[in-house]
């Protein structure tokens, strides 16, 4: 099952409490104290795994501790320390206090090992307390005791491209047609249920990872439909793919429109990401009327199609391109292109990988890993 929020509470180790003895044997006339100290508490760590994708391991799960460190002993004896809580949690998982909303880590490396919670400290035993004015001491500390903190775990999935779409735009299929993802595919709204990832292949040595979410409707910012509940997981990509439909009965500048609106609600900064359209399903009409659509919409964003063709994008449909020479410093209020496709025939696909793929390339790293 896909869970990509959980709220825990967890808690490192109490230290162990140092020992009060006294060392007692047979031919030995002056003993002294020799009680061993307590040992500390387990840390609480989280570890990165890429081989995770998903907190369902936590779900269900209220209160995860680290064990506490052992009580020292006589003779000496040091307490055992208690053994570390490792949260194994997937890339992208944010640790949120889930008091104040604030920020705790954000743990993006693979790999990565990071202690969150420090254990108590073990206490001294009553050899440490041994003084030539107190020969006998009978006191020991106790041990410190843990951490304890409530916290948030959410997932936001780190890609470099996201798709974003009202239901039933042919996302599901793009994402199936250009990478290593099969998703299920259906002709109806709101087949995709959870965030889909794939690795999109453009050649030997290049490729890019492409996010699939649930289509967004009017009123999402609302709390309507699925889409606004996981759109946390494009607010890493690099930048954004409108899928508008053409064959759809909402117009295709309503459909951006109302899109753009809906992001903005939830984040100023996710509207503001680098984006680009590809219009979809352009194969389901004529050529003619799909020109005349295209060549429309393309108006209506106050836009011209253009000729510059370094992609091998098909003469017969209209398009437009940002020149090359302004992605270095791209104008994030107009798309980058707008390029007719279709996965089921396969129009314009090719040119639509090279596309993104340059457009990854170009995009810095600081507009998306700040999220």
């Amino acid at each position: 099952m896909f869970i990509d929020n959980v709220e825990l509470l967890v808690s490192s180790g109490k230290g162990g409490a140092g020992c009060v003895s006294f060392h007692t044997e047979k031919f030995v006339i002056k003993g002294g104290p020799d009680g061993g100290d307590g040992g500390n508490g387990g840390n609480v760590y989280f570890l990165v795994d890429n081989n995770t994708d998903t907190l369902s391991y936590y779900r269900g799960k209220r209160h995860l501790k680290a064990k506490n460190g052992r009580p020292g002993e006589g003779r000496k004896r040091f307490g055992k320390k208690g053994e570390d809580l490792v949260l194994v949690v997937p890339p992208g998982t944010q640790v949120i206090d889930a008091e104040t909303g604030e920020l705790l880590l954000d743990l993006t490396t693979p790999g990565e090992k990071v202690l969150f919670l420090k254990g108590g400290k073990g206490g001294k035993g009553n050899v440490h307390f041994k003084s030539p004015t107190n020969q006998r001491p009978t006191y020991a500390q106790p041990g410190l005791p843990g951490e304890t903190k409530a916290i948030r775990l959410e997932l936001k999935s780190i890609a470099d491209v996201g798709l974003v779409g009202f239901p039933n735009v042919g996302k599901s299929t793009l994402i199936s047609s250009i990478s290593n993802a099969k998703p299920q595919i259906a002709n109806y709204e709101f087949t995709t249920l959870t965030p889909k990832l794939g690795v999109v292949q453009v050649d030997e040595f290049n490729s890019f990872l492409l996010a699939d979410i649930p289509g967004i409707i009017e009123g999402a910012s609302d709390g309507r439909g699925l889409g606004l509940e996981f759109l946390r997981h494009i607010e890493r990509t690099k930048t954004l793919l409108f899928m508008i439909d053409i064959t759809n009965y909402r117009e295709m500048k309503y459909q951006f429109e109302k899109l753009k609106e809906e992001l903005q609600r939830y984040s100023q900064k996710l509207s503001q990401k680098v984006f680009s359209i590809a219009i979809t399903k352009v194969d389901a009409i004529s050529l003619d009327e799909a020109n005349l659509k295209i060549e429309e919409f393309i108006k209506d964003l106050n836009l011209e199609p253009t000729k510059y063709n370094k992609f091998n994008i098909d003469k017969n449909l209209s398009y437009y391109l940002q020149n090359k020479d302004e992605w270095e410093e791209i104008d994030k209020s107009k798309p980058a292109f707008i390029l007719p496709i279709s996965s089921v025939s396969r129009v314009n696909l090719d040119a639509l990988k090279y596309l993104l793929l340059d457009l990854t390339k170009s995009s810095k790293d600081s507009d998306w890993r700040g999220l």
